[in-house]
């Protein structure tokens, strides 16, 4: 059995799904059900008998502790975030309790587990932290790509949060010898999103003929992760990577802004015309840029590429337009 936390938020649920959908491994569901949760996201699989889930806190020790004990997994996949950069610049105390103190309190129920367990089952053991670009910080347009050796350099609530998790992971195995290994991902965009992220609120807001909001002049740049891609190479991470290490887990498609949203009126456009045959990209408007908004964040992926032999494969283009297609289909 493996244990996810997170598991009905959007990166979670997609990656059971595609866990059951390619291993007959039991995995447990650990999720506290904040807001960005939806367990309709796991309808499809809820009566299957290799998966369960349990409404738990990660920051709860003890609950997980006797989780821990009563299923004894080999693995532990830590998706349980807050990841809303806005959310962590209103009110940056629920970032710390949950990526922060969150983390601490599932290492150490983890490494108190850990301890226990007989040798041959300590060295199958795994403990895989899910974190993101936003912990190197912003880069101008030349600089290169962050590598798994970058600095750290922070610039949001959020973004310190992770930081500080990532860094509390790496120490329980230098100092405790705990088994991990963390990833640091580019941003996500797919099917079943929270619509408060970028992608997923421009395709609800234009649908619903709303503005389409902006920051700034819409130049910032990301790199887009199409999330069946992002949960293959998690599972390539879990079966080969190795332990203390961390991988970079990008989509090879960096696109400002504007970019973005630009294509998304044309999807829609195609496969959802106005009434008035006008198009979506009129309800286009720039607002004031966000606080301490990072200009670019970009990823070298080749460590994952060339140790564990894993590449994005889905375009982004292809990506959008199926992302585009489920919002219609499920709004």
């Amino acid at each position: 059995m493996i244990f996810v936390t997170g598991g009905a938020g959007f990166i979670g649920s997609n990656f059971i799904l595609k866990w059951m959908d390619s291993s007959d491994e039991d995995v447990l569901n650990i999720d506290n059900l904040s807001y960005a949760a939806n367990l309709k996201n796991l309808d499809s699989i809820s009566s299957d008998s290799r998966y369960n889930f349990v409404e738990a806190n990660i920051q709860d020790q003890n609950s997980i502790e006797s989780l821990l004990e009563k299923h004894k997994p080999r693995a532990i996949i830590n998706f349980a975030a807050e990841s809303h950069v806005d959310k962590s610049i209103e009110g940056p105390e629920a970032f710390i309790n949950a990526n922060i103190l969150g983390t601490f309190s599932l290492l150490s129920a983890a490494l108190n587990f850990y301890r226990n367990l007989e040798k041959e089952k300590k060295d199958k053991f795994k403990f895989v932290h899910i974190s993101t670009d936003e912990v190197f910080g912003s880069l101008s347009i030349s600089d290169p790509s962050s590598n798994e050796e970058s600095p750290y350099r922070p610039n949001s609530p959020y973004s310190a949060s992770k930081a500080a998790s990532d860094h509390l992971v790496r120490a329980w195995f230098h100092t405790y010898g705990l088994p991990t290994i963390t990833s640091n991902c580019t941003n996500n965009y797919g099917p079943m999103q929270f619509t408060e992220k970028l992608i997923p609120l421009m395709i609800t807001n234009a649908i619903n003929g709303k503005n389409l909001s902006i920051y700034g002049d819409g130049k910032n740049i990301r790199d887009w992760l199409y999330v069946e891609d992002h949960c293959s190479a998690i599972i390539k991470i879990l079966e080969k990577g190795r332990l203390g290490e961390t991988y970079n887990i990008g989509g090879n498609s960096e696109k400002n802004n504007n970019e973005i949203v630009l294509e998304i009126c044309k999807i829609l456009d195609s496969l959802n015309p106005k009434k008035d045959n006008t198009s979506y990209s009129s309800q286009i408007e720039y607002i004031k840029d966000r606080a301490g908004h990072d200009f670019r964040y970009s990823l070298d992926i080749s460590k994952i590429n060339n140790e564990l032999g894993w590449t994005p494969e889905m375009t982004f283009s292809a990506g959008l337009k199926k992302t585009v297609k489920w919002y219609l289909d499920n709004l």
